[in-house]
């Protein structure tokens, strides 16, 4: 049964900021679909299961950003 999980994600401010994001949280463990928005400044992730924070956390700083 697949999960959805809202984070905000301070920074973003177009759509390649949106594809960097979508990016590196795409390929975390269990991760089926990413949509970001920057004008909203959430990622809504589904995913398999539940999401480890700090992983989330990682893979949205590796994009250059961060949560919250």
């Amino acid at each position: 049964m697949s999960e959805q999980s809202t984070w905000t994600v301070s920074g973003m401010t177009c759509g390649h900021c949106e594809a960097s994001v979508r990016e590196e949280v795409g390929e975390l463990a269990g991760v089926t679909a990413v949509e970001a928005s920057h004008e909203t400044g959430r990622v809504v992730v589904t995913s398999d299961g539940p999401l480890d924070p700090a992983a989330v956390a990682a893979a949205v700083e590796e994009a250059g950003y961060r949560l919250g």
